[in-house]
């Protein structure tokens, strides 16, 4: 596994809500469908693999929040999410516990 995977991994951290809205009105937050793999997404991005990435967009698998998934999540601000860094995008996915 490449250097990048690892770091990317150690990275991902769970969030609530309430610590990515900031991220929101910045424009910096794009979700993930829960089936897609946020460290491979990751990876793709700061490997600039825009066939991927776009793939992603098309499918409706990767995008920026709608207004009323933002509105249901002020709702809920203790709601988890898997959350990484890569430049200059926060990458999230929402996290359903039992």
């Amino acid at each position: 596994m490449s250097e990048m995977v690892e770091r990317f991994k150690e990275d991902l951290a769970e969030v609530c809500w309430r610590d990515l809205r900031t991220h929101v009105q910045r424009d910096t937050l794009i979700t993930l469908a829960p089936e897609i793999d946020l460290v491979e997404v990751a990876t793709a991005i700061a490997r600039d693999n825009s066939e991927q990435i776009k793939t992603l967009i098309v499918e409706g698998k990767l995008g920026k929040p709608s207004v009323e998934e933002i509105k249901a999540w002020e709702k809920q601000m203790d709601k988890p999410f898997l959350m990484l860094i890569v430049q200059p995008y926060i990458l999230t996915q929402a996290l359903c516990h039992a």
